[in-house]
């Protein structure tokens, strides 16, 4: 069992919201400072680097006099990622300085700080404390690399240590969650970057004391805003108790999962965190994070084929459709087992669209309303896959374009249907009333200009489904409906399919009508 070490509550931090302050700006902190405590702030982080032409004691009295929020006092010099290239005695006074004045916590540098706080006894009287910090921008180091590092830091003295680092593979996250958990004093360590930033989330489950983010419309590189913290993932809700579940992706920025899985979460009582996995190789994903904190995880571009290989058992569907968008951590035996929950997803959307909006007297009583159609098929992935043997499983006849041709005839063949060279799609002339799919990123943020089709050709289809759902009306939907097709956008699929994990996540029913809300106001 892995050991937690609890030495306060986790609090969330706004990270360099006074930093970017020009000179006449900083004499007026308060409208700043205020909005942090209002997005939620309980500790203000000052960068007195980034303030031009800092003047010690009258910025220091007017930032820290009367202070609304506790004050954490960074200076940080060029040597150590900072800004200052100046007099290093007179960057280490004005520290001293902010002390004196009532800095709740105040930041040294490893190499600096054990000197400094002999000479000037930093850490004794008063009620500053004294956080010692050290930068890796590099591969993080091994387990017993980064005990060492810590014992040094500890031995200076300080208060809380702080290690932040640059991390090249999700997987080197695993040796910070170790060095959290196992801790013998307060710590803040996390990485920056895409890759790193469940490390920034999950702190508080691990034992982290801090957590940082940024303040809405003044963000930082690598950082997640402050906002994000608190309602997307709810950050003060997270425990050593608390199931994690992330989606698997490559690129994952584009992910809306945790907007909508992780308030889903909370609003039924389940104790889960949904998180952004940016994931390289799947191999040395799956064989580090292979422990029961790790619960379940969402499959996304663009592995939803190859994670096959990874899972223990698959189920049916998702076997014979070759591809896995859902993975849960068995309880009681850990293995993981795959599902598919796109195809039921699609499928329907489309279905109840054409109920809805163009059913005709003929086809309201065949089987499915996709009975007998031409499904044109653009993308034979993971997603093009669940798509194509749905609307096989509806009685369609399927016709499959995929920039890779072999990848293509082979869902073909396994649909009964046939293939066609992607270069062929932009003059393909679809008979009256076909359905056309687009299952390739064609079109998602931020190249939202491109459709798979020719325009001309959309007035042919009865339906245009796109796969995407950022933006929510991409170009192709715009332009199918300016040519009278009924659209269905790949966020009512995402909404389909989520509902569906989320019955397996957590083994309760969905609470529908809730998520359904969510979507329409977040997507």
């Amino acid at each position: 069992m892995i050991l937690r070490r609890r030495w306060e509550t986790p609090q969330l931090r706004l990270l360099k919201k006074i930093v970017m302050l020009h000179k006449r700006q900083r004499h007026r902190p308060w409208k700043q400072f205020l909005k942090a405590k209002a997005q939620g702030a309980d500790v203000v982080e000052i960068r007195l680097d980034c303030i031009n032409n800092f003047q010690p004691r009258q910025d220091l009295e007017i930032l820290l006099k009367n202070k609304p929020l506790p004050v954490l006092i960074v200076y940080r010099p060029k040597w150590e990622g900072g800004q200052y290239e100046g007099d290093e005695h007179m960057r280490l006074e004005a520290l001293h300085l902010a002390k004196e004045l009532g800095a709740d916590y105040i930041d040294l540098e490893l190499k600096v700080a054990s000197n400094l706080m002999e000479e000037h006894k930093l850490n004794q009287h008063g009620g500053s404390k004294v956080i010692v910090s050290c930068f890796l921008d590099s591969v993080i180091p091994s387990k017993e690399e980064l005990s060492h590092l810590v014992a040094r830091m500890q031995s200076t003295g300080a208060d809380i240590i702080k290690l932040v680092t640059n991390a090249t593979n999700i997987t080197e996250l695993a040796r910070i969650f170790h060095l959290l958990s196992h801790c013998q004093m307060p710590l803040i360590a996390y990485s920056i970057g895409e890759r790193g930033l469940i490390s920034q989330i999950l702190a508080p489950k691990f034992g982290g004391v801090l957590v940082y983010g940024s303040i809405e419309g003044n963000s930082v590189p690598g950082l997640p805003t402050l906002d994000s913290l608190r309602h997307a993932y709810g950050v003060e809700y997270i425990n050593e108790d608390t199931k994690v579940f992330g989606l698997i992706s490559k690129p994952v920025s584009h992910s809306k999962g945790p907007i909508l899985h992780n308030p889903t979460f909370r609003h039924v009582g389940y104790n889960g965190i949904y998180v952004p996995m940016f994931v390289d190789d799947l191999k040395e994903f799956f064989g580090v994070y292979s422990s029961p904190d790790f619960s379940g995880f969402s499959v996304g571009i663009p592995y939803k084929e190859a994670v096959i290989g990874f899972c223990d058992e698959v189920h049916p569907l998702a076997q014979s459709i070759g591809a896995v968008n859902t993975i849960t951590r068995r309880c009681s035996d850990g293995k993981l087992v795959g599902y598919n929950t796109d195809c039921e997803a699609a499928i329907t959307a489309i279905e109840d669209a054409i109920k809805v909006l163009g059913c005709t007297n003929g086809e309201a009583s065949l089987p499915s309303p996709l009975t007998g159609k031409l499904f044109v098929l653009v993308g034979a992935g993971g997603a093009g896959r669940a798509l194509a043997f749905g609307a096989k499983s509806r009685g369609a006849r399927v016709i499959v374009f995929d920039i890779d041709f072999d990848r293509a005839k082979s869902l073909a063949d396994a649909v009964l249907g046939e293939a066609r060279p992607f270069e062929d799609l932009v003059k393909f002339q679809p008979e009256k009333g076909a359905i056309l799919a687009n299952a390739t990123p064609l079109g998602m943020h931020p190249n939202t200009d491109r459709i798979p089709v020719a325009e001309v050709t959309l007035g042919d289809y009865k339906l245009v489904f796109d796969s995407v759902y950022t933006p929510r009306r991409t170009r192709l939907l715009k332009e199918a409906k300016a040519a009278g097709a009924i659209i269905v956008s790949g966020v009512e699929m995402f909404l389909r399919q989520a509902i569906g994990q989320f019955i397996l996540f957590t083994g309760g029913k969905a609470p529908e009508e809730f998520m359904r809300d969510i979507v329409l106001a977040k997507f």
